[in-house]
């Protein structure tokens, strides 16, 4: 499958322009489902956008999707950017939607997890002037963020990813080279709020779980109720939100590196817990109480394993 199905439609009245993304990766299809369910809706005259623009991208990498694979060639939400030179499937796919998403105002990417756990959703940093991530839209990505359905909110995704990378050149234990430089940290929402743009990820849940495709499909119509695009009154919000911050990564250096136990997305942890020990015995515990978050027994050598996360000083209605 070497085509990418890109459907849009534009009301004659002005709005925000929203571009929403399944399948970045290719064995996460909730997204996917949700927004064919939208088609149908939109096809069917039960839906009807009367203002701004609706960008739908059911599969984003047709490639990784075709095989049922999260990546093709390469992971299609890391280093994102226009390629000059492309060299793989997923630069190729690059270059077609770089230029798409910095034509639009709003992205809502929608993904699931390998672990079990509950929906959650993904924003940016709060508003600053940092080099790594300067921003000036938090508040919009809070609101919308507050009203796709999952009470729990992540943020601090390049900061900790960066902190990562420092940790590697202080250590001089490198990961895979393209784990070794900031910029493979840079997403599709990283890429759009690098271009003027808000964005939010929604993590619908693990990929085998059936009900992550409705969550997706209800996510889609509370941000077009939110941003005005369709004639319903705007969402409200869900109850106070958990805010977590991303706060280490840990890599993965031996096959011998074990967890301590199964772990799931965000399972609590106390300061001294005991994570995972490496392959030479070295213990890896929580700093102080926190969270695990993308733990992967299956990582390679060089990869990213589990991050620690901790409470948010953030408030997000």
């Amino acid at each position: 499958m070497n085509c990418l199905d890109i459907l849009q439609y534009r009301s004659l009245a002005r709005g925000p322009r929203l571009i929403v993304l399944g399948a970045v990766h290719g064995n996460e299809t909730c997204g996917t489902q949700g927004i064919r369910r939208v088609i149908a809706e939109l096809a069917a005259g039960t839906l009807a956008i009367t203002r701004g623009s609706l960008t739908l991208v059911p599969i984003a990498n047709p490639v990784a999707y075709a095989r049922g694979q999260r990546e093709g060639d390469r992971n299609l939400n890391r280093d994102f950017r226009e390629v000059v030179s492309p060299e793989t499937a997923e630069d190729r796919i690059a270059n077609h939607l770089a230029p798409l998403l910095a034509a639009h105002d709003v992205l809502l990417d929608l993904h699931s997890f390998s672990s079990q756990g509950e929906a959650f959703a993904f924003i940016g940093p709060s508003d600053n002037q940092d080099e790594l991530e300067p921003f000036a839209q938090a508040a919009h990505e809070e609101a919308l963020a507050s009203v796709l359905g999952p009470s729990r909110i992540v943020h601090g995704w390049m900061s900790a990813f960066a902190a990562g990378v420092n940790a590697r050149k202080g250590s001089g234990i490198t990961g895979s080279a393209i784990n070794d430089s900031v910029a493979y940290g840079v997403g599709t929402t990283e890429f759009m709020r690098a271009h003027g743009g808000c964005a939010v990820t929604l993590e619908c849940g693990n990929h085998a779980d059936p009900g992550a495709p409705d969550i997706a499909w209800r996510a889609i119509h509370q941000t077009l109720a939110h941003l005005g695009l369709i004639d319903r009154p705007a969402p409200a919000t869900r109850g106070p939100k958990e805010v977590i911050e991303l706060h280490q990564v840990h890599d993965r250096r031996d096959p011998g590196d074990t967890f301590a136990r199964v772990w799931r997305s965000f399972d609590r942890l106390r300061q001294g817990d005991l994570i995972a020990t490496r392959a030479d015995g070295q213990p890896l515990t929580a700093p102080q109480d926190g969270y695990v978050v993308f733990p992967n027994p299956n990582a390679l050598p060089g990869r990213e394993w589990f991050y620690f996360a901790r409470p948010s000083a953030r408030i997000v209605p």
